[in-house]
């Protein structure tokens, strides 16, 4: 399995961005965002089941950011609007193993992971 990140770059506050994730070599049923800002730890950003269901949030981007996916393209989406400067970070989509289809939030339940794309919001 394979995932790419990409879509990344230098925005300005209150400015939106799209980040996709490439997927290939495999299927899966759950895939999430994380990011990683500078100094800090991965933190989860959201994820969904592509089958089904509501998608789930981290608090700090309810609201503002939407994960979507185009089957046909082996694609899912991270759409950011309202960035803010604290949103600057590399983020990551990842999925987990191809038999679960439970949500998760801690990134070591992730096995499969994209290179990043860094995402930087000027104020």
């Amino acid at each position: 399995v394979q995932l790419q990140a990409f879509g990344g770059g230098l925005v300005q506050a209150g400015d939106s961005l799209r980040l996709s994730c490439a997927a290939s070599g495999g299927t899966f049923n759950v895939v999430g965002w994380f990011r990683r800002a500078p100094g800090k730890e991965r933190e989860f950003v959201s994820a969904f089941n592509l089958n089904g269901g509501s998608a789930v949030y981290a608090d700090s981007v309810k609201g503002r950011f939407t994960i979507s996916r185009d089957n046909a393209k082996n694609t899912v989406y991270l759409q950011m609007n309202g960035l803010k400067p604290e949103d600057t970070a590399v983020y990551y989509c990842a999925a987990r193993p191809s038999r679960v289809t439970v949500i998760a939030r801690s990134p070591s339940q992730y096995n499969y992971w994209g290179q990043g794309t860094l995402v930087t919001v000027s104020s």
